[in-house]
Formats: C-alpha cells, sequence, structure tokens
C-alpha cells in the first residue's frame, strides 16, 4: 500500500525557512512525477512545485526563486526547501504524485508564517 507521510512544517516567522520532507514508498519516489501541493484556508489546494524522474524542476510563480524541490531515491523521500516565507506561504502542504493520485493522500504538514 502506498504511503506519503510529510513533516517538517512549522511556526516561523517571515523571511524564515522551512524545510519539508516526504518519506514515500520505493515505487513512488523512483519512477513518477512528485509534487508539492498546497491548500491554504478558504483556498483550493495548488501545485506548487514538481520534480521529474529525471530530475527536472518547475515552480509555481509564487514560490519561484524561494522554493527548492530535491528528491533523494536512496532515502525515498522528497524535500521542499522553503526560503524567505511569506505569509500567504500559510497553508498544510502535501505531496503526491503528478497526476495527483487521490489515493496517495496523507495527513499534510501546517506551515504557519507570522508576519
Amino acid at each position: 500500500q502506498v504511503q506519503l507521510v510529510e513533516s517538517g512544517g512549522g511556526l516561523v516567522q517571515a523571511g524564515g525557512s522551512l524545510r519539508l520532507s516526504c518519506a514515500a514508498s520505493p515505487i513512488i519516489v523512483s519512477i513518477n512525477t512528485m509534487g508539492w501541493y498546497r491548500q491554504a484556508p478558504g483556498k483550493q489546494r495548488e501545485l506548487v512545485a514538481r520534480i521529474t524522474g529525471g530530475g527536472t524542476t518547475n515552480y509555481a510563480d509564487s514560490v519561484k526563486g524561494r522554493f527548492t524541490i530535491s528528491r533523494d531515491t536512496r532515502k525515498n523521500t522528497v524535500y521542499l526547501q522553503m526560503n524567505s516565507l511569506q505569509f500567504e506561504d500559510t497553508a498544510v502542504y502535501y505531496c503526491n504524485a503528478l497526476p495527483a493520485v487521490p489515493s496517495y493522500w496523507g495527513k499534510g504538514t501546517q506551515v504557519t508564517v507570522s508576519s
């Protein structure tokens, strides 16, 4: 059974940094394109970063230049380094395949940025 477990969230002041981790089953991390998504209160879930099996990355305009997605296939983990955090980055962050697979959604990790 596929499991994705996000961690690393927390409360941080604006301008600060956090590093999120997504522990995944081996098949997911080594083959599929993986993405980090987020859902802010009252808003739809959105894709913020993606990384292909070959390591190509893409970012939403709102996080470009501040967030970095990476993967470590040996550890079966996908990371999201978030720098220069803004109040608008406050959300629950999730990882999933791309396109997202409904049964893969985990509980996410809360990121709260204080202004």
